[in-house]
């Protein structure tokens, strides 16, 4: 039987999930997996499998929030098209067989390895640093190694893409705005294809949790896609009006806080 302390907190972290996916153009999994960890760790998960279970549970509530975050950018004619046409094969390869690396690999790695990757994030969102746009866009071939690498470290740490595809996209003179909305776009493959990959790879394991299929607990799904899908709209309109450079730093250092506190519970537990 699901709590009532447990559905608050999936239904919280939904809200802040969509909104901050809508604004900040990210898809979320860099606040959902330490506190997933925490929240499961709570529940009664074993250490050594709190982690996958966190890193698929996020990446399947992506689909929803990329989703909704895609919709309103296309709304908004903020989508380069071509551009999520030419990643999106490469994306969907890399993200599917990274999640087979996931499975086995131990659960201390794998917080280890979010928590350096989300400390980089952080401090290139705090220093707001913009790669030099200095070329066009690569050709079809160079798109698709570039797309199978977003996708692989985005399935290690169960985010849209954002962090990786933004600056990609900037870099070759694509404007910040649309960079935003194509890489909300391309989220949604890697979100289907590393669900896709964490159910196939999880689904011998067993967890204390009812309805947890392979990697994936969902009603933590249902109850985070259910705000995330209302609030990531509301996210891409306040873009418009907030001061999203200080918001940016003020998120990087909840990034930051929020890695390290998953690793120091999963050191402790």
């Amino acid at each position: 039987m699901l709590g009532i302390e447990a559905i608050l907190a999936f239904l919280g972290l939904g809200a802040v999930v969509g909104f901050m996916a809508g604004l900040l153009g990210i898809g979320g999994g860099g606040i959902m997996v330490p506190i997933l960890t925490s929240i499961f760790l709570w529940q009664g998960v074993a250490v050594e499998q709190v982690v996958h279970l966190a890193l698929g549970t996020s990446m399947a509530s992506i689909v929803i929030t990329s989703f909704a975050s895609l919709r309103a950018h296309h709304q908004r004619q903020g989508v380069l098209w071509d551009v999520v046409k030419q990643l999106s094969p490469g994306i969907i390869l890399g993200t599917f067989l990274a999640t087979f690396l996931v499975a086995f690999t131990h659960s201390l790695h794998l917080a280890i390895f979010f928590s350096l990757f989300m400390a980089y994030v952080s401090v290139q969102m705090f220093l707001d640093k913009k790669p030099k746009p200095s070329r066009q866009l690569f050709a079809r071939g160079i798109m698709f190694f570039s797309g199978s690498v977003i996708g692989a470290i985005s399935a290690l740490v169960s985010i849209g893409g954002g962090s990786l595809t933004v600056p990609y996209l900037t870099w070759q003179n694509v404007a910040l705005k649309k960079a935003i909305g194509t890489s909300a776009a391309v989220g949604f493959p890697i979100a289907i294809a590393g669900t896709l990959g964490y159910l196939l790879n999880g689904w011998d394991s067993v967890y204390p949790l009812n309805y947890t299929f392979g990697f994936i607990y969902l009603p933590a799904v249902l109850l985070i896609s259910m705000l995330s899908f209302i609030t990531a709209p509301l996210g891409v309109r306040m873009a418009h009006q907030l001061p999203v450079g200080k918001l940016k730093k003020i998120f990087a250092f909840l990034l930051m806080g929020l890695s390290f506190k998953m690793l120091s519970s999963i050191l402790s537990a």
